[in-house]
């Protein structure tokens, strides 16, 4: 079946993103903090947010200066040439920003998909049963094979030889869908057929779907992969992420670059993610925190002893399935690493990023840990350890302030603080913080 591709912005979506970038101009920049602040909301762009703030400074000045002498013309030297340039640098530098923006701005959130052809089932084929064939060598279960019902209808010896039934797979379900999508959801993901829609974040959308023989996955469309040295990249991380262990992980299934849209499958793992069944139903008391540390710290060892450094472990990253909690996303934060930055965003999560991604060093394990240590304090407290105000604020106290690790339980309280260490080189292995836990 072919895949599925998305639509290319239409003329009315280019044409509101020049009206838009042209209101900077037309109101001599007294609309580009506006502009600029859509563009951050829009575009989910933590350096359009900045932009935004520095064209209101310069606004703002403006109008404070004018407001206070009553006339434009009677503001005195040197207030007067600084509050003009203030005005210029807000009036065309926002023009020329918000014209560079135009392209990004007719494409963001642009999900629509075309849907492949009907699905035909392949018609089955029927072998005598006195017919002996060679068994061949054993082949891994294929996500792409479809399924087809066998026939019933008894041959024409009056003795058949009595064949084996397979033993049922509980993981299965029935190929027809019971949820529901939204209006202007894709119904198809090249050949995996949308139920509904997951969620969305900074690097894409992700969907229920269901495969080709049935069974139910997580699909995830990533946004940022437009070029061929992104997605050979990608493809790199993802195949990394494939040999990680699965004891504590979500397993990596299947993944897509081809096309105009890439998009990864993976495992579906039913159940609340850590962030929304603290916020639902507050901290975990001590013994469930202590399962919830080891598990995931466990997780962690596997990803690194891979070789892959997860990125942006943060509560939502963390599902609480059945079977205790999976680690999901690890090996796409890698990937779309050059890819964010050069696009303006930001790869990671900041109230759950380490000081030397913030401060833009060399990123490991390490960080890993960190992260792991604030999501183990949230999961404590309900907050995360830094907080979660203005991004400013909580960088500060990720980069000076040691928290308050009262709260957490005497077992677990010394690990955590070790790994909220500000150097890396000071913080424990995933490894040793399994090991600390049970010691």
């Amino acid at each position: 079946m072919p895949y599925s591709h998305p639509v290319r912005p239409s003329s009315g979506a280019w044409a509101l993103a020049v009206v838009w970038a042209s209101l900077s101009l037309f109101s001599c920049g007294l609309a580009t903090p506006f502009t600029i602040g859509f563009a951050a909301f829009w575009m989910r762009s933590i350096w359009q947010v900045i932009g935004a703030v520095i064209y209101s400074f310069l606004t703002g000045s403006f109008a404070l200066a004018v407001f206070a002498y009553g006339s434009y013309e009677d503001i005195p030297e040197p207030l007067y040439g600084l509050v003009s340039l203030a005005l210029i640098i807000s009036w065309f530098g926002g023009a020329i920003h918000s014209g560079i923006l135009v392209p990004a701005m007719a494409r963001a959130r642009s999900n629509t998909y075309a849907q492949p052809p009907p699905y035909q089932p392949a018609v089955p084929q029927f072998h005598h049963p006195n017919q002996h064939r060679r068994p061949g060598p054993y082949q891994r279960p294929d996500l792409h094979q479809r399924t087809t019902a066998p026939d019933h209808r008894p041959p024409p010896q009056p003795r058949p030889q009595p064949q084996p039934q397979p033993h049922p797979d509980l993981r299965q379900h029935p190929t027809s869908p019971t949820q529901h999508r939204s209006p202007g959801e894709p119904e198809w993901i090249g050949h995996y057929r949308v139920l509904q829609s997951v969620g969305r974040g900074g690097q894409g959308a992700v969907y229920l779907a269901m495969a080709p023989n049935g069974v139910r996955v997580a699909v995830k469309v990533l946004h940022d992969l437009v070029d061929e040295t992104a997605r050979t990249r990608f493809a790199r991380e993802v195949e990394a992420a494939r040999r990680v262990a699965t004891f504590s992980t979500a397993r990596v299934l299947d993944v897509s670059i081809t096309g105009q849209q890439a998009y990864i499958v993976s495992e579906y793992v039913e159940g609340p993610s850590l962030e929304r069944l603290v916020r639902q139903h507050g901290p975990r008391d001590e013994d469930s925190l202590t399962r919830l540390a080891l598990s995931t710290a466990g997780a962690l060892a596997a990803i690194h002893k891979a070789g892959i450094v997860h990125r942006d472990f943060k509560p939502s990253n963390v599902l609480i399935g059945p079977d205790g909690p999976r680690v999901i996303d690890f090996g796409i934060a890698r990937a779309l690493d050059q890819v964010t930055m050069t696009s303006g965003r930001m790869v990671g999560t900041p109230p759950y990023m380490s000081p030397e991604q913030l401060s833009g060093e060399a990123v490991g394990p390490a960080s890993d840990v960190f992260s792991w240590a604030v999501t183990m304090v949230f999961a404590a407290t309900g907050r995360p350890a830094f907080g979660e105000d203005s991004v400013p604020a909580v960088f500060h106290r990720v980069l000076t302030v040691h928290p308050d690790l009262s709260p957490l339980p005497p077992t677990l309280r010394q690990v955590v603080g070790n790994c909220l260490s500000k150097r890396p080189d000071e913080r424990p292995s995933a490894s040793d913080v399994m090991l600390a836990i049970v010691h």
